[in-house]
């Protein structure tokens, strides 16, 4: 008797890449460095001043790895100064606590230019004129998201004196945009909307995504509690995002994207 034995080729379904080829890894984001402030009850006793609304805030960012920086536009007395300041008042600078679109910004003695931060890492760093971050954020080879902050708003929607206060903020950005990447947004619905006439083709939109789901403190959290949130987002691809651990995102982002 004649045993025939019969070979059958199981085939799986696997895919091989070409010899010499890695996996694709997704295109990395832009990263957009924001400087951390506290949350809960009474934030302005806690807050360390860390937005890089000045140059040396800038610089660190960039030595951190970041793409890009997120400053603060607010505007002094009756708009006739766009000036980089998270807070509402002088809160975290040297002087009298009063708010910021109550002050001049170089006239009297109680002006805005002559103050300096108070207390952080940041420590005697001045207040800087709009055009002047920008100028130094384009010299860095940064590019700039300025958030325009909702107390400007009052300046912006009074009839008196809405044309000095809309001037100090778009002017600045229209001598530049040619030479520069900006990008505007704000959490004000009505300045948002302005925004959107006034330069429609530099609006935030869905660029620039938070990602970070840790809470900053004082002193700053743990940055490994945002592992879970930053892979999530990772994962939809973005254009661009924004974190307060730059230098720990960037890090984490090596290997994961290319």
């Amino acid at each position: 008797m004649t045993v025939k034995l019969l070979l059958v080729s199981v085939t799986t379904a696997v895919a091989i890449a070409p010899a010499g080829t890695t996996a694709r890894l997704p295109a990395c984001p832009l990263v957009f460095g924001h400087g951390g402030y506290p949350t809960g009850a009474n934030p302005w006793t806690r807050d360390q001043i860390r937005q890089p609304n000045h140059p040396r805030g800038v610089n660190d960012q960039q030595a951190w790895g970041a793409d890009g920086v997120e400053g603060d536009v607010q505007l002094t007395r009756e708009g006739t100064k766009a000036v980089m300041w998270h807070n509402t008042t002088t809160n975290g600078l040297t002087g009298v606590n009063r708010a910021i679109t109550d002050l001049w910004w170089a006239a009297g003695s109680d002006n805005l230019r002559d103050r300096s931060v108070a207390r952080g890492p940041y420590q005697g760093e001045g207040v800087y004129t709009l055009r002047q971050w920008l100028d130094h954020v384009r010299s860095r080879g940064l590019v700039a998201l300025l958030e325009i902050k909702p107390e400007a708003r009052n300046v912006l929607s009074d009839s008196a004196h809405a044309a000095s206060g809309w001037r100090e903020i778009s002017d600045p950005v229209k001598e530049r945009q040619g030479a520069q990447r900006i990008l505007l947004y704000s959490k004000d619905t009505w300045i948002q909307g302005e925004l959107a006439k006034r330069h429609p083709g530099l609006l935030k939109g869905s660029a620039a995504r938070w990602t970070d789901s840790v809470a900053w403190e004082e002193p700053p959290p743990s940055w490994t509690g945002n592992t879970a949130q930053w892979q999530s987002v990772l994962g939809q691809n973005p254009a661009s995002v924004m974190t307060n651990y730059t230098k720990d995102y960037r890090a984490w982002l090596s290997g994961r994207c290319a």
